[in-house]
């Protein structure tokens, strides 16, 4: 008795295998980014800009924002509003070493204007912004340099919870990297990142008793 119950105790276990597998690889998202109505995208700070297009992050954070308001669920917020999400991006140069500006106001922006085809945003920054990771993780360097930067060589989508201290810190709850992810007119990064939540918000089929 003891054999044939080990052996159906096996058997059971195999024919859940793949269930389980299937379902690890359906992505989640949390139910805070399936709540969300505004947020804020930026440059991540980690990253440099190229010499040869030293304003690429900046007009990749522009396309984002459009793109985000031509979808319509979220709200782009200026620096240091509070948000519900927060977006981080990163234009990729085709190399993972290339030298780079890193420091000094070249991704800030006092004021804004943007327009679509449906709306327009115009908006300046109230104050100085809280810091999106803890300045005391790494060295505080002050003023443009130059320097070798060591990075992905495609473009990177990712998003984190906002409203909290230090947004950065935590993993990202979804990432996209791609090449030329954030390029008009497409913006795939964000086409992509509105499917997930399409498919997070689609009815779940019953469980199977």
């Amino acid at each position: 008795m003891t054999a044939r119950f080990s052996a159906l105790i096996l058997l059971a276990t195999l024919l859940a295998l793949p269930a389980n597998a299937k379902d690890k690889k359906k992505q989640t998202l949390p139910e805070y980014v399936l709540r969300a109505t505004t947020v804020l995208v930026v440059v991540n700070p980690e990253a440099g800009e190229p010499l040869e297009q030293p304003m690429a992050n900046a007009t990749a954070r522009d396309n984002v924002e459009k793109a985000v308001m031509e979808w319509g669920r979220l709200r782009p917020v200026m620096d240091g509003a509070e948000s519900d999400l927060v977006i981080a991006i990163r234009t990729g140069s085709g190399k993972m070493v290339q030298p780079s500006i890193k420091g000094g106001p070249i991704d800030s922006r006092p004021g804004m204007g943007q327009s679509t085809d449906s709306s327009i945003r115009i908006g300046a920054q109230q104050g100085h912004p809280p810091p999106l990771s803890d300045p005391g993780m790494g060295v505080p360097q002050s003023g443009p340099r130059v320097t070798n930067e060591v990075g992905p060589s495609e473009d990177t989508f990712e998003v984190y919870r906002g409203g909290v201290a230090a947004p950065l810190d935590s993993p990202a709850v979804w990432r996209y990297i791609a090449k030329d992810c954030l390029r008009p007119p497409q913006v795939s990064a964000v086409d992509e990142f509105r499917k997930a939540i399409a498919d997070a918000e689609k009815p779940q089929p019953p469980k199977k008793p």
